[in-house]
């Protein structure tokens, strides 16, 4: 066991933050040190998966099929609005044309 002196969290001034996602565990630990006239700040992560076996999951994953959805997520909206400012504009109707009067050729 560790000596309480040693240990990071003996000091009275240590800030302690965590949360908690679905799968990753977030500690956060901010401490002074006077002796150095510094201060420490610790990230741990803990991830259920572990990394390694997300990672082996990315592996058996086909990466290509994995860039193609993340392009299409990325160029979505620019292709909608491209699509929409390239589709032709609604012209103006033309007025319906009036009849014309007949000519009467028997005068």
């Amino acid at each position: 066991m560790p000596d309480s002196k040693n240990s990071p969290y003996s000091h009275i001034g240590a800030t302690k933050v965590a949360a908690r996602l679905p799968g990753l565990d977030i500690e956060i630990i901010h401490r002074r040190l006077p002796e150095a006239d510094a201060e420490r700040i610790s990230i741990n992560l803990t991830a259920t998966p572990s990394f390694e076996a997300f990672g082996d999951f990315l592996e058996a994953a086909n990466p290509f099929t994995f860039w193609l959805r993340a392009m299409e997520l990325a160029w979505a909206p620019w292709l909608q609005a491209a699509s929409a400012v390239m589709q032709p504009q609604s012209a103006p109707r033309p007025l319906p044309s009036l009849p014309r009067p007949r000519r009467d050729d028997s005068v």
